[in-house]
């Protein structure tokens, strides 16, 4: 097995450079079954400052055979370095908000998916996330994310690109359900990936169904957290659409919600209404969000039944 840097191939550097983005070959990996991988660093283009700052570099890795000159794979390429172009201004753009308002960093993600081991029927990739409250917490959870070889067809191939977003909303939805847990150490837990999160009909991916005052409290949570918290001031992108996929919305009407927020006195928006801030009102409220925070690690805290565990049980 070849353990040599392999270069992005050009067509993959010409679709990140169209969306003004560099690729730098990284030391190669392997995939779950050993077979190597490339691997490249994807930071902005044009900014030296933002470029060589760590929390704004994301690895790209892909399978080695993967050939991003088909043309089948163009306009989803195209998608996906044009929001990581934008994404990796967010002083922290590993950092995702959960309905129930916890700030996670996803990391570790080994792509591509892999083939399941048990003899199940599924597509697998392991990865983990980490709650990040700015208080050195150790809590996290290691997941594997199964998916079933009918979703597997709605995508055009099994590697990160055409996956991400999807999976990491998987990861916040079943959070969202009381399934998964965050802890100082465990096991690898399981995050099933299922057609119920696809609608064939509409082609588009279904999470959460949302109301307006939803988005709002999430919204003024996320710039809370990752403006405010974590990003040192610093704006912070306020419609991506990961989070409108999640919420089962548009960008479109993220944008109009922000909008609402700045009449609320709780964020700033800069002249696109694309990226906010939070206002002195937003700030103060670090009580009730980190009041929130220990609301959600309760709700997803598993809780056993008392008599059963001293023993005492009628079967």
């Amino acid at each position: 097995m070849s353990t040599a840097i392999q270069a992005p191939s050009p067509a993959l550097e010409a679709a990140a450079h169209i969306a003004g983005l560099n690729l730098t070959a990284a030391e190669p990996g392997v995939d779950f079954t050993g077979a190597p991988t490339t691997r490249a660093v994807v930071t902005l283009a044009g900014n030296a400052a933002l470029a060589a700052d760590p929390a704004r570099q994301q690895l790209l890795e892909l399978s080695q055979t993967f050939d991003a000159a088909d043309p089948k794979f163009a306009a989803a390429l195209a998608v996906y370095f044009r929001e990581a172009a934008h994404r990796l201004r967010n002083p922290r753009p590993d950092v995702y908000l959960t309905l129930h308002g916890l700030p996670l960093s996803f990391g570790k993600f080994a792509w591509p998916f892999h083939g399941s081991t048990s003899g199940a029927d599924t597509f697998i990739v392991h990865g983990e996330i980490r709650l990040e409250d700015a208080r050195s917490s150790q809590l996290h959870a290691k997941v594997s994310a199964s998916m079933t070889q009918t979703f597997a067809t709605v995508i055009p191939a099994l590697e990160q690109p055409f996956a991400e977003s999807f999976i990491y909303n998987a990861v916040r939805k079943t959070l969202d359900q009381g399934q998964l847990e965050l802890v100082a150490s465990g096991n690898r837990q399981p995050v099933p990936v299922t057609t119920r999160y696809y609608s064939m009909k509409q082609q588009v991916f279904i999470f959460n169904d949302t109301t307006e005052q939803q988005r709002r409290t999430y919204l003024a949570a996320k710039t809370f957290w990752l403006s405010h918290i974590l990003g040192a001031g610093e704006p912070i992108w306020i419609t991506d659409p990961r989070d409108a996929q999640y919420l089962n919305t548009t960008v479109a009407d993220l944008k109009t919600t922000a909008a609402a927020l700045v009449k609320d006195g709780l964020v700033l928006l800069d002249g696109t209404g694309h990226w906010s801030t939070a206002t002195d009102t937003l700030r103060n409220q670090e009580d009730t969000y980190r009041a929130q925070v220990e609301e959600a690690l309760a709700f997803i805290k598993p809780t056993f039944n008392e008599d059963m565990r001293g023993g005492h049980t009628n079967m």
